[in-house]
């Protein structure tokens, strides 16, 4: 049986972002598969219990442990803390996994890397965004534009950090940490692309495609019903209400809009409900109302309420998991050029809409899909999160025939 030690910022039973739901969903495809023990790491920030003690916590067969971190860590401690790659190295001797997979390193550390070297584990690196080559780990800028460096040059990041020489000695560092994990892994092309170009892990990177959870049995007479009883058009937006997620744009858009017989749901991606509060849409036409946050288990029901996906990000993206998630279940989807997002190949480039704010071109589109409705598209064909463990096994097993050949 095979041993994967996960580490990630975050892990169940305490989730968040898309990062942290590829890491539990691979784990658990492959716990699933059979043949493997999968263990986690990841952190916690609780007051009154001591400083960098580990907490142990088990969900769906998955052991995790959570390293308490206090609040108020240095800039440094950020991406190197001496404290956690010590829990972290105990972890390692004491539990002898087979590969580490490390995922979003940011707070945990690259001491995660070390303390796996140092131990002669093998280090498969999945990059989920551009933490590795950017302060601001999205290549967002102060004024929350797309920086759009290509490739990434840290002597051009002086007018965007607070400290020009801190985040040179980070960048150097996260290079160099970058070279000692076996295989890097990317969601797309345009990530490994920018990545390597900006001199991170050049030669050691693959695309593994991120799977989605598909539709469960019931969503099409979910999905069927609910036109049934209510014949609008419903658009969804989960970016939240950030310029960098394009809500002015689509503001903008539906405010030319000359039709009312349309719905608008906007997603509260928040953990405390707050992403739309103080905003009001009285003076924009069609009815819209605030939805909840959904998890991976009661996603099917918030699709089945839409008709159209809105992703109108930005920047460049190095994935669109919600793209793939809405495709999967013949939601039509109306995106930005927007990197790694696009590379599903499921919508004509002349359809994709280039960044910027004119909202002239997405109104265009809604207009469309309104006058279209009730158009139906048939659910395309997106890998699961089996399909994505089955590929992340067969890279393992090429890791680790290397390892046992040198």
């Amino acid at each position: 049986m095979r041993h994967v030690l996960v580490a990630n910022v975050f892990f169940a039973p305490h989730s968040y972002g898309g990062a942290t739901v590829v890491a539990e969903q691979v784990a658990r495809a492959l716990t699933r598969r059979g043949g493997f023990r999968v263990t986690a790491v990841s952190l916690c920030c609780r007051a009154g219990i001591a400083d960098y003690a580990i907490l142990k916590s088990e969900t769906e067969g998955i052991v995790n442990y959570q390293i308490n971190v206090p609040a108020g860590r240095s800039y440094g401690e950020a991406y190197d803390n001496p404290a956690i790659t010590a829990r972290i190295a105990e972890l390692i001797h004491s539990l002898s996994p087979d590969v580490v997979h490390a995922h979003c390193l940011q707070d945990l550390g690259t001491g995660v890397i070390t303390a796996a070297r140092d131990q002669n584990v093998p280090v498969i690196l999945s990059v989920h965004d551009f933490w590795w080559i950017c302060e601001r780990q999205f290549m967002i800028q102060m004024d929350q534009t797309y920086c759009g460096q290509d490739p990434v040059r840290i002597k051009e990041c002086k007018g965007c950090v607070q400290n020009y020489w801190a985040a040179k000695t980070r960048f150097e560092h996260l290079q160099s940490i970058g070279n000692q994990a076996q295989l890097v892994t990317y969601p797309s092309q345009f990530a490994k692309n920018l990545c390597e170009k900006s001199g991170f892990a050049s030669g050691r990177g693959v695309v593994w495609e991120n799977g989605v959870r598909l539709p469960d049995k019931g969503f099409l007479k979910a999905q069927r019903k609910r036109r049934e009883q209510d014949p609008r058009v419903v658009f969804g937006f989960v970016g939240g209400p950030s310029q960098i997620k394009g809500w002015p744009v689509i503001r903008a858009a539906f405010a030319g809009v000359s039709r009312a017989d349309f719905r608008v749901l906007l997603v509260d991606g928040s953990v405390d409900g707050s992403w739309w509060q103080g905003h009001d849409f009285f003076d924009l036409p069609g009815e819209w109302e605030v939805h909840s946050r959904y998890s991976q288990d009661d996603m099917d029901a918030f699709f089945a309420k839409i008709d159209v996906l809105l992703f109108m990000s930005q920047w460049k993206e190095t994935f669109g998991l919600v793209i793939r998630e809405a495709l999967a279940r013949g939601i039509q989807v109306i995106q930005t050029d927007s990197g790694g997002s696009t590379e599903h190949g499921l919508i004509a480039q002349d359809q994709l809409i280039s960044i910027g704010p004119d909202p002239a071109p997405l109104r265009h589109q809604i207009s469309q899909a309104i006058e279209a409705h009730p158009a139906q598209q048939a659910p395309q064909k997106i890998a699961d999160f089996a399909s994505q463990a089955a590929e992340f096994e067969r890279l393992m097993s090429q890791v680790l025939l290397e390892q046992e050949t040198t």
